[in-house]
């Protein structure tokens, strides 16, 4: 059952990567307006589940927008904090000790916007990464230590949307899936699982016009991107 609704959020974020053929009149004439190459910046935290428990995990990325259809770019990620280990501790650590699972990585990726309006946001991001997973040992008397470092490669496949509710404000949502690649069964069965973040976004370009040109703070008029 697992690996069937596997299959199918893949093949189903995978195909949503194809460009849609039409467009609403809104969404063609403001992309066309834009520049033909921007800098993206974005705080991607997200949640996930990892060996069974809701974790948090940060993540930086950089990336280039192309024509307000296209972006591409990098990204960095860690857990917000160790996951406690479902596994028993070595017999050689003393008694007491604490084992927490520890997991970063980085990641390229690529998205693809079908729909841009002054209002609407919906993309496909698709990234490819590697990264390190370990387990940290916290003894009685504070001393740490680590197990073998695993090299762990994964994609993960995404849908996300957000809708601005201001020139300056929006909300966000995204879910997908996490897929490691060419791991032991062991971690393949830890750290594959579901993605998903609800964000609220700040547009400073759009806020900074909104200051420069006293609009009202909360007014429906002047929706552009930049």
């Amino acid at each position: 059952m697992k690996h069937a609704l596997k299959s199918w959020l893949l093949l189903g974020a995978l195909a949503g990567a194809l460009p849609l053929a039409a467009q609403d009149a809104d969404s063609t004439s403001s992309i066309k307006k834009q520049a033909h190459r921007r800098i993206v910046f974005q705080f991607d935290n997200r949640y996930s589940i990892i060996d069974g428990k809701l974790v948090g995990i940060n993540g930086l990325k950089l990336a280039v927008e192309w024509r307000g259809r296209l972006r591409a770019g990098a990204g960095g990620y860690l857990l917000s904090n160790g996951i406690p280990s479902q596994e028993e501790v070595p017999a050689h650590y003393p008694s007491g000790t604490r084992s927490e699972l520890r997991f970063r990585y980085v990641a390229a990726y690529a998205e693809y916007l079908f729909i841009r309006s002054n209002r609407w946001e919906l993309s496909a991001p698709l990234q490819l990464g590697v990264g390190r997973f370990f387990t940290n040992f916290t003894e009685p008397g504070g001393a740490q230590s680590k197990d073998a470092k695993s090299t762990v490669w994964l994609m993960e496949p995404s849908v996300s949307s957000h809708f601005r509710v201001f020139p300056w404000f929006g909300i966000g949502v995204g879910a997908g899936w996490r897929e490691t690649l060419f791991v032991e069964r062991n971690l393949d069965e830890t750290l594959d699982g579901p993605i998903f973040y609800g964000r609220v976004k700040l547009f400073l370009g759009d806020l900074y016009k909104t200051a420069r040109f006293r609009r009202k703070l909360f007014s429906q008029q002047h929706f552009r991107y930049q």
